[in-house]
């Protein structure tokens, strides 16, 4: 499954976020909560150039960008074979690098308390810890996939916020994967099918070397999506289909709750094996082709499951159902009826599946009272952010409203950011011409 969260065993405070009552949206001050405005592409890259100057000198062969993405509705659903609506962010981790022949790999992160130094050929599984395993991981999958990957100094800077269920770990990755892709002129970013296979490294990345188990999501929202779409992800029959996100007069509103991810890891594992035991009770591959409810629950029960089975299903597939509506709903333009298919979403996830958290409930009655049109919890759960659904016009009254719960609650401030559908990562800027490993330019 994807752990939504952030996996990386460090999580440190996204460099550049905003601070308490710093503007908001339309530079309207928001008390009591924090603003995490997306980098732009220039302003990301000359982060990224300053930290490779710093720890590397001279200039990287060019920089990278890869975003984070935030799940619209569809939540423990991908290790079901079921269906997602991601969008990628405008928030992108960056990443300055400069190829090297020697097979030696540097790494320093704005975000990261320690560099990292190795030999590649050194990588495999178990052989890294921490931020740089999705990041080396990447080089390491590549060159398992045919790719002559070099050793190179690589210097990280992002705005994507850790820990907050908006995948830094797969944007981190994903940069990684267009930038070795781009140096070793393999030419795999310039198709969909190519991408396809730089989303395979980075989840093989993450799977062997990081040793967090991901379906796929998060890496495929950080390299396949389309600017101003959602993507339909259908993990029964692995396709990817842009859907227009026309947002219009509303904004997609994330609260990051700060909140920590309690017991997050186990609990996962304890709903995904609820998950397959029905299945297998029902004699089925996957609760994807559950097709009577009812019917299954009440062959579970007579088969002895434990009641919080049943509530598993339910959510399970009712969350494909609010999935289809929501796809539906996008390619209609009918972006405000959307509202009460989150809200829907919300309650299942808190009352079947149960992986919300108090933070996380506040966030979204808060929001919903203050004037959004619909709000959920996003990412695993157990902490990390939720999604509002909100009139432009009402982001700053919805903001204030969730600052105010959770100051009444005695929760610390929360970060909001509005997600704007965005594109897939790439390139950012040249910084000189690409550099071949063994330092000539091509």
């Amino acid at each position: 499954m994807d752990q939504r969260h952030d996996t990386r065993a460090d999580r440190r405070a996204t460099a550049g976020a905003g601070a308490v009552s710093a503007p908001g949206p339309g530079g309207v001050g928001t008390p009591r909560v924090e603003w995490r405005a997306a980098w732009t592409p220039a302003e990301g890259a000359d982060r990224a150039r300053a930290g490779f100057a710093a720890a590397f000198g001279g200039e990287p062969a060019g920089v990278w960008a890869a975003p984070g993405r935030v799940n619209v509705i569809g939540e423990h659903t991908d290790y079901n074979a079921g269906l997602c609506l991601p969008v990628a962010l405008a928030h992108r981790t960056y990443v300055a690098l400069r190829p090297r022949p020697d097979g030696v790999v540097r790494l320093v992160s704005a975000q990261e308390p320690t560099a990292w130094e190795g030999r590649l050929a050194d990588v495999g599984p178990g052989t890294v810890q921490g931020w740089a395993a999705y990041a080396v991981g990447v080089a390491w999958a590549l060159r398992g996939a045919g790719l002559d990957v070099p050793g190179f100094d690589a210097a990280v800077d992002s705005c994507v916020p850790y820990g907050a269920g908006l995948s830094s770990s797969a944007a981190l990755e994903g940069a990684f994967a267009v930038a070795l892709d781009d140096v070793v002129g393999a030419g795999l970013g310039a198709h969909d099918a190519g991408r396809a296979r730089l989303v395979a490294a980075c989840r093989r990345a993450e799977n062997e070397i990081a040793g967090a188990p991901t379906g796929g999501l998060d890496q495929t929202a950080a390299l396949r999506s389309v600017p101003g779409h959602a993507l339909a992800l259908d993990f029964r029959d692995g396709s990817v289909r842009p859907v227009p996100a026309r947002l219009g007069e509303h904004a997609l509103l994330v609260v990051d709750t700060r909140a920590p991810h309690r017991n997050a890891d186990g609990q996962y594992a304890a709903r995904r094996a609820a998950c397959e035991d029905a299945a297998r009770r029902l004699g089925l591959p996957s609760l994807r082709e559950v097709t009577d409810l009812d019917a299954a629950l009440d062959r579970l029960a007579a088969d002895g499951a434990p009641p919080e089975t049943g509530r598993r299903v339910r959510h399970v597939v009712t969350e494909n159902a609010r999935v289809t509506r929501a796809v539906a709903l996008l390619a209609e333009d009918r972006v405000a009826e959307l509202g009460p298919v989150l809200t829907a979403g919300h309650a299942s996830l808190r009352d079947d599946y149960e992986v919300s958290c108090p933070e996380l409930d506040v966030a979204v009655d808060a929001a919903v009272a203050a004037g959004a049109l619909g709000a959920r919890m996003v990412g695993g759960g157990f902490g990390g952010s939720a999604l509002a659904l909100v009139r432009r016009e009402d982001v700053a009254a919805v903001a204030e409203g969730v600052g105010a719960a959770f100051a009444a609650a005695g929760f610390g401030t929360p970060a909001l950011l509005v997600a704007e559908p965005s594109g897939p990562g790439g390139r950012v800027e040249p910084a000189g011409p690409v550099a071949d490993a063994a330092g000539g330019a091509r």
